[in-house]
């Protein structure tokens, strides 16, 4: 089998392309499986790894007409190997919007345990008590994407819940740093990094009873980028991994790190769009 095949057999016809996490629901609805938050505030994304038979538009439309009914934003998860061949087009036919395409990346863990020193940095893992830790990941996120959402205390809560399906990372800086301006929480300003601050946060899951190891995360201040910090959390990642047993890793990654991932070793094996809709 080829590693496409082995994580297609594995993650996805498994149910595995999440583990549980607290507040979350994992069911099937004929051909589709989905994973949800109770809460309708939250995250809900649905696929349909075996393909979705001789009528695509019913178990479409059922989708459709749950997660509005519950007033919940969805995102339906296409991999370009789908069936039907046309997905995509029946989607934005049932009102969702198809967003920019990732790549999958799948390799051997081995791959990525070459050492990387990341410049003017301390990398550590995480303990669940460590408030200051996920705050600075929180104010990232806020810094970057103009935003602050309940991610960070959600990723906390399943590391409390499951520590053995998660391990977290955050590079904190070492020294003083300074960029300007970027766009950050809607408007140009410009950035100052103190000793101590969080300027990555970065994590991995894994999927008991597989192979399979997954790379989440990664965002990094805009003062704090090309000094190899990213490059250093896979490693550090993969090394966790590799101690814990898992031998292979899957990455859904963006155009941005898709070629610090192939020059390390690994592979786009498919192409994944997201297409999303808003009740």
């Amino acid at each position: 089998m080829t590693l496409l095949e082995d994580f297609h057999a594995q993650i996805r016809l498994a149910g595995r392309e999440d583990e549980p996490r607290p507040g979350m629901v994992q069911d099937t609805d004929g051909p589709v499986r989905r994973t949800w938050s109770q809460d309708p505030a939250g995250f809900a994304m649905v696929e349909c790894p075996a393909g979705l038979g001789e009528d695509p538009d019913h178990w479409i439309a059922r989708q459709v007409d749950f997660f509005a009914g519950r007033g919940q934003e969805l995102e339906w998860k296409t991999y370009d190997y789908d069936e039907p061949a046309d997905l995509l087009e029946r989607l934005r036919a049932h009102g969702f919007t198809v967003e920019d395409d990732e790549a999958l990346v799948l390799g051997e863990v081995t791959d990525l345990l070459h050492p990387v020193t990341a410049k003017g940095v301390r990398l550590r893992l995480v303990d669940v008590a460590d408030d200051g830790a996920f705050a600075g990941i929180a104010d990232l996120h806020e810094i970057v994407w103009g935003r602050r959402d309940g991610h960070t205390q959600q990723l906390r809560e399943e590391l409390r819940r499951t520590p053995g399906t998660l391990d977290v990372f955050v590079a904190e800086a070492a020294e003083p740093m300074q960029v300007g301006p970027v766009v950050g929480s809607g408007q140009a300003v410009g950035h100052r990094v103190e000793v101590g601050q969080v300027v990555c946060g970065a994590w991995v899951r894994y999927s008991p009873g597989t192979d399979f190891c997954s790379l989440w995360g990664g965002t990094t201040h805009p003062a704090a980028r090309r000094r190899g910090i990213y490059r250093a959390l896979v490693a550090q990642r993969a090394q966790r991994a590799s101690e814990r047993g898992f031998p292979f890793v899957r990455v859904d990654c963006s155009p941005d790190s898709l070629p610090i991932l192939t020059r390390l070793g690994l592979e786009r094996v498919a192409t994944t769009v997201p297409a999303t809709r808003t009740p």
